[in-house]
């Protein structure tokens, strides 16, 4: 770990106006952006094609709060995470608005507004977890922050279920699932001004002239990273509309790739002042990145196909599967305040085990669940383990990071950690959405359809176990390396010194 982790900078902030809020509010805000993915698989679809769209539009908004959120950690870092937070609240609040006004227009306004509410969340997401890495010194206290704010995501996860649920009943209009969170946010923006105090601005930003500003920003690597990410991922899901047969798929993978290069070679060469600075990479930060991207790319096609699964082939409605879902609300959160309490005493990497053998686990339950077995057999369990998978690896990986960076880097840490979490999730579906059209015949029976969910769980399963070998070998990189600490510190106090 860098010099920073084991001796980190103290940044104060003033005295919040309501002090039991500072955690509450980025909870909250969280809780909307889970609550507002949840409504999309509220309305079954009907036809392969309607399923591709479905996951498209899912994949597609995850793709932006994943991409952008690097862009946003480092803007927090120089003008004021506050600040960000607050305008991504606004702009969040805006699109969702635009979103259900797409009723009295057609579906490319829809999907647009999709891509573009996905902004708000990407700066409000590492905003917040900047915001509770400044407010509390390495501790007890931090740790139990950071693993409420991952147990927020079960509850918006079933909050937004349950609310696209009722919005698709006969009788109601579902824009209101959109106009409803725009009106919450338009209050949490004028609320989180008032409560949230002030976060501290770097000093030197103030003193820079405004080229220096751009520069500082790393516009080149702000550029290329992104292009680089939106290609790479663009490729994988377009090709579950077109297939692979189709040129510009392809090019755009390998310009994906070749971005990917240039930014990296940005960062360590050109850039003055890299948006990834390179010291905070360490092996164990490239194990924990690693393990965070397996599991939630998992868990994004979990919550997906699950509900596709039972919703095509059970005949599950909306509601019944806002019910189906609740146990992920009392698992996941006693997940949180176990980890809360176990970070610190317990290494993170057996936490991230654990966490791995949960995705392991529930991804076993669901590929494997009859179609005609009750609830209470393998899609009960699976929800309750599911659960504590989420709320465990997330926490983890946001301790880790951010006690490895300085206070002035606490939102690009905290940006790091949400951009392979939303990233992940959006490249799982693509891979997963591929998979499926391959092994599903067209899709059009519900022996087929069934061949191509297994698919996708199969893949969910394979990326569960992927991360589940990770953990596990960095926990015995750990150890192996506390060993050799001992061993060493042993030998050193057996030498005998020189007698003059």
């Amino acid at each position: 770990m860098p010099a920073s982790a084991s001796a980190p900078e103290v940044c104060t902030v003033a005295k919040p106006r309501c002090p039991n809020l500072r955690l509450l509010l980025p909870n909250f805000v969280k809780r909307l952006n889970a609550s507002d993915r949840g409504v999309l698989v509220h309305r079954p679809p009907s036809s392969p094609r309607e399923l591709v769209a479905c996951n498209l539009l899912f994949a597609r908004y995850s793709l932006t709060v994943g991409t952008f959120i690097l862009v946003a950690g480092r803007f927090g870092d120089d003008f004021g995470h506050k600040r960000i937070y607050i305008i991504g609240l606004a702009w969040y609040a805006l699109w969702s608005l635009i979103a259900g006004l797409a009723v009295f227009s057609d579906h490319v306004l829809f999907v647009f507004a999709r891509v573009f509410q996905g902004l708000g969340p990407a700066m409000t997401l590492p905003m917040g977890l900047a915001i509770l890495g400044q407010a509390f010194s390495n501790g007890p206290k931090k740790n139990m922050a950071f693993a409420l704010f991952g147990g927020s995501a079960p509850v918006g996860a079933i909050t937004g279920f349950t609310t696209g649920g009722l919005f698709v009943l006969p009788g109601a209009w579902w824009p209101w699932a959109y106009w409803s969170s725009a009106i919450a946010l338009a209050c949490l923006t004028i609320f989180s001004a008032w409560v949230i105090p002030d976060t501290p601005v770097n000093g030197e930003t103030q003193k820079r002239s405004l080229r220096e500003t751009l520069a500082h920003l790393d516009p080149l690597g702000m550029a290329t990273g992104v292009i680089a990410l939106v290609l790479f991922n663009f490729a994988w899901n377009q090709s579950i509309v077109v297939g692979w047969q189709q040129v510009y798929v392809y090019v755009c993978l390998i310009l994906g790739v070749v971005f990917a290069a240039i930014f990296f070679l940005v960062e360590l060469h050109w850039a003055s002042t890299p948006i990834l600075p390179v010291a905070v990479f360490t092996s164990d930060v490239a194990f924990v990145l690693a393990c965070t991207a397996c599991g939630w790319a998992c868990f994004g096609i979990w919550v997906f196909y699950a509900a596709t699964f039972i919703t095509q082939l059970r005949g599950v409605t909306p509601l019944q599967l806002a019910a189906w879902y609740s146990p992920v609300i009392p698992s996941g959160l006693l997940a949180a305040f176990a980890v809360g309490k176990l970070l610190g005493k317990i290494s993170p990497a057996w936490i991230m085990v654990i966490g791995m053998l949960g995705y392991s686990t529930g991804s076993i339950l669901i590929a494997t669940m009859p179609i005609d077995q009750t609830y209470w057999g393998q899609f009960f369990f699976g929800v309750l383990i599911m659960g504590v998978g989420m709320d465990t690896s997330f926490p983890a990986a946001t301790i880790i990071f951010s006690n490895a960076v300085p206070a002035r880097y606490q939102g690009m840490g905290a940006s790091l950690v949400a951009t392979i979490v939303n990233y992940s999730i959006s490249l799982g579906l693509g891979f997963a959405g591929t998979v499926e059209l391959q092994v599903n015949d067209g899709g059009i029976t519900q022996q087929q359809k069934l061949h191509g969910y297994r698919g996708a769980f199969y893949m969910e399963l394979g990326l569960a176990g992927l991360g589940l070998a990770l953990s596990l070998i960095f926990v015995a990189k750990e150890c192996m390396a506390g060993r050799s600490k001992k061993a060493g510190v042993s030998g050193r106090g057996n030498i005998e010194l020189p007698v003059d």
